[in-house]
């Protein structure tokens, strides 16, 4: 509990990966991938409950081993490559609200994609969302290495394009001059239960928690390179 707010941490891991056969449950460092964002989410104190959305019961096995809950199964139709967050945040908030008989004010998704976070997350992003009344969400972002105003686009008659419209030759701005952007990592977002509510995993002001680097899992070569540097 954070300031008599409940906190539920929310952990996605559907079974049915395309780029990486059971991505979710793949061995690290002798660990399955799910289990590190399980491990980091019950070293904070301030969480109230640990929950593992899975259509899998061989994932729920896994998920209850390391030390979460995972008190029903996430429905089929909502397992689905295509399947969008909200769906499946809001299924489990609901779910789990009926489940612990409780509200939980702050809800926090952790993605075992991203096992290998910065330490007290959680706690930095809490204290964001909370503090600021406006704010309807936190996401983690780091400062992008590979500039947008780089970023071109090849149309149909083969000329490239800027996808910047707004600015007068942006590939030409010097370095020192580009604006500072932020692209989002994977390590955590904090959204406020009215938030989901509304229709959104996000909302309309959503605040940054910066981190320094981030090692996302999305292909082989991610994961070859998290086993090594792991």
């Amino acid at each position: 509990m954070y300031k008599n707010n409940k906190i539920l941490v929310i952990i996605p891991a559907r079974s049915g990966s395309k780029g990486i056969k059971n991505k979710n449950i793949i061995k690290i460092k002798n660990k399955p991938l799910l289990s590190y964002s399980i491990i980091y989410a019950k070293k904070c104190k301030l969480v109230d409950e640990i929950i593992v959305s899975t259509e899998s019961t061989k994932y729920a096995k896994i998920a209850k081993k390391f030390g979460a809950k995972v008190p029903f199964l996430r429905a089929r139709k909502l397992a689905g490559n295509k399947i969008q967050d909200y769906p499946v945040i809001l299924e489990c908030l609901i779910k789990s609200e009926k489940f612990f008989k409780t509200k939980f004010n702050y809800i926090i998704l952790l993605r075992p994609t991203s096992p290998f976070r910065e330490s007290r997350l959680i706690e930095r992003g809490l204290k964001k969302l909370h503090n600021n009344k406006k704010s309807s969400s936190v996401r983690s972002v780091i400062n992008t290495k590979i500039h947008p105003y780089r970023h071109w686009k090849i149309n149909k008659y083969g000329k490239m394009e800027s996808i910047i419209k707004n600015k007068k030759e942006p590939y030409n701005i010097p370095r020192q001059q580009l604006p500072k952007l932020f692209f989002q990592s994977g390590d955590i977002e904090l959204i406020k239960r009215k938030t989901i509510f509304k229709g959104s995993v996000s909302g309309n002001y959503v605040l940054p928690l910066i981190v320094k680097s981030y090692g996302d899992i999305d292909t082989m070569q991610d994961l070859k390179k998290s086993r090594y540097n792991g």
